[in-house]
């Protein structure tokens, strides 16, 4: 497989900073979102130190482990470098007292071959667009997924809630965090979103599902959806990650084509 990354993160209409932060390395097949929390600026500081230090160890980890790295392999190297980054926010959050408190969600995912290795903490999200079906394939770490899950709320009843930003779990919150990973088969054609509540908090699924199958380009993409967050109300921080596969066969063929051979 072939994976094309394409991000555009924005402050939203009502925040004077952005606490969202992403990075990526294509090469490599990583890509990290995450969402800060805490206080003036601490945010900021969090989920960037978590989204750089998981994207640079786990790019190292796989360029050095090279193609003999099974998928247990990549898990459990993804669990060890966000346990690096926690305590690496945890204790910065101590030995400072201007970012006591800060935290960030997470959701960050390894393409490698047909599989994606994703792990997240929080209530940032990833989705899968396959054969125009929209799958959420994270579940939210928050105390609304666990009223719904303990049937005390609907889907339909928590999309009206005022506690949307409970989160359960956050990385750097304690000097120990548990990440959630799963695998999933990729496919060619599939489109993957990963995004920060200040997406899936203003935009319904059924419309994320509309503007990605729309004929744009993929930064068109991220732009509409970006754009759509803040026409209704965008009240928090946007950060869109879109990962685009493509078979390798095929992208080999038209490289061979466009070379004349």
């Amino acid at each position: 497989m072939n994976y094309r990354f394409y991000a555009q993160t924005d402050a939203g209409l009502t925040r004077d900073n952005n606490e969202d932060a992403y990075s990526c390395d294509e090469a490599a097949g990583v890509a990290v979102l995450a969402d800060g929390m805490g206080g003036y600026n601490a945010g900021e500081v969090a989920s960037r130190m978590a989204a750089d230090m998981i994207r640079t160890e786990m790019g190292r980890w796989l360029t050095e482990a090279g193609a003999m790295a099974t998928v247990q392999d990549i898990r459990r190297a993804l669990e060890i470098c966000v346990s690096h980054a926690n305590t690496a926010v945890y204790q910065a959050a101590h030995d400072n007292t201007q970012y006591s408190g800060m935290g960030t969600t997470l959701v960050a995912g390894v393409f490698r071959g047909s599989d994606l290795i994703i792990g997240h903490i929080g209530d940032s999200r990833c989705y899968r667009l396959r054969q125009g079906e929209l799958v959420q394939i994270t579940r939210d770490h928050s105390l609304l997924q666990e009223q719904i899950d303990a049937g005390l709320l609907t889907p339909e009843q928590a999309a009206l809630s005022m506690n949307k930003n409970l989160v359960t779990r956050a990385l750097g919150a304690d000097d120990s965090v548990l990440l959630e990973v799963r695998e999933h088969r990729v496919e060619a054609g599939d489109l993957y979103l990963m995004c920060s509540d200040g997406l899936s908090d203003m935009i319904r699924d059924p419309d994320i599902a509309r503007i990605l199958q729309q004929p744009l380009e993929p930064e068109q993409r991220t732009k509409a959806l970006v754009d759509t967050a803040n026409a209704h109300g965008g009240r928090d921080n946007i950060t869109v990650l879109l990962v685009q596969v493509a078979a390798g066969a095929e992208r080999r063929g038209l490289v061979a084509r466009l070379l004349g051979k």
